[in-house]
């Protein structure tokens, strides 16, 4: 499961220096923290319990970050 996370981490890097190369550098930004924190919990060897549990955890922060977002923070489309 810890190899999950370095693959998470090497796809979020591609994601990170796709949008950097697109000028999007807040994107970027935001892509290469994740891949950061991945590559981290990655080689920190956790149980496999753990590491459900923190992608569980991501998954409910990106889906309400995303979802408040798309919400409250984009404008209605005219």
């Amino acid at each position: 499961m810890a190899r999950m996370f370095r693959v998470l981490g090497f796809w979020t890097l591609v994601i990170a220096l796709m949008a950097f190369a697109g000028d999007m550098y807040e994107f970027a930004l935001l892509f290469f923290m994740q891949t950061a924190v991945f590559f981290l919990l990655g080689y920190l060897n956790f149980t496999e319990r753990t590491y459900m549990m923190m992608f569980w955890g991501y998954m409910i922060l990106a889906f309400l970050g995303f979802t408040y977002w798309s919400v409250f923070e984009m404008g209605m489309p005219v």
